[in-house]
């Protein structure tokens, strides 16, 4: 089998390439189900044999007959959603299968900055254009950002089958630290347990971060809890939040190669 064939079938099954350090011969595959990581050989055009193959299988504790299975073709999972009101006017191209890139224009510069940190650390490619009405104020921008984002969310991940469905993380900023669960179970809900002390971070007001989660997770049909657990300096605060939502929510939305596409849920369906 050529390596891009088999590249195909990993990425199929939910593992993706990491980036290379330094040159080498050998490229590393992340299964990010389990943490593991195999090293695969880069042979040009050349067939990889298939004692080598099953070897970087049982390192990614994959399955071997699931990996002769799975075809090569690997749907994008992608969304477009454009959100118009009387208030704002909202586009986000959202592509979860990404590598951290985002292009963020909110009219909001703080928002933006956490949105950057969003997509860095779920991995995602995403960009957003937001057009409000700040003249009044940024509630609405916000909300509507929140709102819009969720539903490119539940579009990209389709009926949910084959995801992980749940993830958690723990992410520090300097002295903060916050604490992110999250459950892409169709039941949008959202619980926060923390505090901000100024009124504002720039042109954000500080009551509006948990308000765009809140509007996130029922967007998109998912259960949040965030947690500050730490920290003095708000815009720390914030950040370490964002990026705590942003590991659990890469977790949440990988491919897990056990369940073979069915969907993770003991009703068999997930609402979306």
């Amino acid at each position: 089998m050529k390596y891009r064939e088999a590249a195909k079938k990993l990425k199929r099954m939910g593992c993706r390439e990491l980036p290379r350090r330094g040159g080498g011969s050998h490229r590393k595959w992340y299964n990010p189900s389990n943490g593991r990581i195999a090293p695969v050989p880069d042979w040009g055009g050349k067939d990889l044999k298939m004692g080598t193959l099953r070897h970087i299988i049982r390192q990614l504790d994959l399955d071997w007959e699931t990996f002769k299975r799975t075809k090569q073709e690997h749907t994008m999972r992608q969304a477009s959603i454009h959100r118009k009101t009387n208030e704002t006017d909202i586009t986000v191209n959202l592509t979860l299968d990404g590598s951290g890139q985002a292009e963020i224009d909110t009219g909001v510069g703080f928002l933006d900055h956490m949105l950057h940190a969003l997509a860095k650390h779920a991995r995602f490619d995403l960009r957003i254009k937001g057009l409000g009405d700040l003249h009044i104020d940024e509630h609405h921008t916000v909300e509507d950002v929140g709102i819009t984002l969720g539903r490119a969310l539940s579009d990209a991940l389709g009926d949910r089958s084959g995801i992980a469905r749940m993830g958690h993380a723990i992410a520090p900023m300097d002295e903060s630290l916050a604490l992110a669960a999250v459950d892409i179970g169709g039941r949008g809900y959202f619980v926060f347990d923390g505090q901000f002390d100024a009124e504002r971070i720039g042109q954000l007001g500080t009551s509006l971060i948990p308000h765009f989660f809140e509007s996130l997770a029922h967007a998109a049909k998912l259960n949040l809890h965030a947690r500050l657990l730490a920290g003095k300096d708000d815009h720390h605060r914030a950040e370490a939040l964002f990026k705590a939502f942003a590991r659990a929510l890469n977790q949440a939305v990988a491919i897990d190669p056990q369940l073979a596409g069915q969907v993770p849920s003991t009703k068999g369906v997930i609402e979306v």
